[in-house]
């Protein structure tokens, strides 16, 4: 894995997040992430404002790993990468996203669950994916099946991860790390539980270390 990927591996979990205030919350937040244990986000273009919170983030804790998600497009991987995003997450398998953000020689975990999505993922050199959505593709039993005719792959799956399969998920070599909104939901954010969001990392910082012994 290159050192992206190494360095996100060994946090073992990126909160999923979507701000609609980034003004208000992207800085409390990303402090809230780090106290925690947990110094990475991945931001959602779901929601307007998203590279503004990925460059106020950065600003607010510059050793923080901030990327950009549900990346559809070239124009929002340029607008990602000027707010300073060091990684991209797609939702889906699109060749021409991937070979875009490799010329801009930049980490892209493309979403993939089918044997095309991987032999895709193959063909373009990469070495970790994203699997989403994650529960609702078969989850863990799904990713080991995959691994058989592709072996050089780690993953990330995302999506219906929570603190009760978070050990399940990350005690097997084949994750790379989880993708999870269950520490960043709508709800700790819109009223600033900032402590719980804390509080919500330690135990997944917590579960993955013993997870992985």
């Amino acid at each position: 894995m290159n050192a992206m990927c190494e360095a996100i591996s060994k946090i073992g979990v990126v909160p999923v997040i979507k701000l609609n205030h980034p003004e208000r919350d992207a800085a409390p937040l990303a402090r809230a992430l780090c106290a925690g244990g947990v110094p990475v986000a991945e931001v959602t273009f779901r929601a307007a404002g998203a590279a503004k919170a990925i460059a106020i983030m950065k600003a607010e804790c510059p050793d923080m790993i901030v990327g950009a998600g549900t990346v559809l497009t070239s124009e929002q991987v340029d607008e990602a990468l000027a707010a300073g995003a060091q990684f991209i997450v797609t939702p889906g398998m699109d060749p021409d996203l991937v070979r875009y953000c490799q010329i801009k020689d930049v980490t892209v975990f493309p979403g993939c669950t089918t044997p095309t999505d991987y032999h895709s993922a193959y063909k373009l050199g990469l070495e970790v994916l994203k699997f989403f959505p994650a529960e609702q593709s078969g989850g863990l039993a799904k990713i080991k099946a995959m691994s058989a005719p592709f072996p050089m792959f780690k993953v990330m799956p995302t999506g219906g991860v929570s603190l009760k399969n978070l050990a399940d998920y990350v005690s097997s070599p084949l994750i790379a790390a989880c993708g999870g909104s269950y520490m960043v939901t709508a709800d700790l954010i819109d009223n600033n539980k900032w402590d719980e969001i804390t509080e919500l990392c330690k135990k997944s910082v917590q579960i993955v270390k013993e997870a992985r012994g």
